[in-house]
């Protein structure tokens, strides 16, 4: 290699693995990791949210925008948080594509600063350690009536209306 090409590693490297640890890493700390949920799942989650046409769903957490796609296709007005601006850029692009852009958006923000009060069903994949957290939010903010339906993780206390297969189904009291 030429000394020219060496340099030029030298300054890209660093470039290119900043951006992996930025997009990538960088979330770990404000909620769950990115981990896609398997397509059967999704069906699951999305059939026990019971979803009435118009009603306001969220999924936190919403990474490549498939679960927010099947609340929409299912008759909600369906939204979803997303911190990595890659995601994001996955998720809205997807959306488009799908034509559902009329009633499904994915909004670049860290749900741990939204306000749940306007949903009437909330979606997760969320991790152990943030779920008691998580848990007193949904509680504090949602509405008498609100599910929650969370994909393979439980709350510390709250108890689940349904359990099936590794899904999680609560209402809000």
């Amino acid at each position: 290699m030429t000394e020219g090409v060496i340099m030029l590693m030298r300054i890209l490297l660093p470039i290119f693995l900043f951006g992996i640890v930025y997009f990538f890493g960088r979330p770990i700390w404000w909620g769950a990791p990115y981990a896609p949920s398997d397509e059967g799942k999704i069906r699951r989650m999305v059939t026990l949210a019971r979803i009435q046409k118009g009603e306001k769903a969220l999924d936190i957490g919403s990474g490549d925008g498939r679960v927010v796609i099947e609340l929409a296709k299912a008759g909600a007005h369906a939204f979803g948080y997303e911190v990595n601006p890659v995601l994001w850029a996955v998720s809205s692009f997807r959306i488009r594509r799908s034509g559902l852009q009329n009633v499904a958006r994915i909004y670049r923000k860290n749900f741990w600063r939204a306000d749940f009060s306007p949903f009437d069903v909330v979606t997760i994949f969320g991790v152990t350690y943030i779920m008691p957290e998580l848990e007193k939010k949904l509680l504090r903010e949602l509405q008498p009536g609100a599910r929650v339906v969370s994909n393979y993780f439980s709350f510390p206390t709250w108890k689940p209306d349904v359990i099936a297969r590794g899904v999680y189904v609560y209402q809000k009291k």
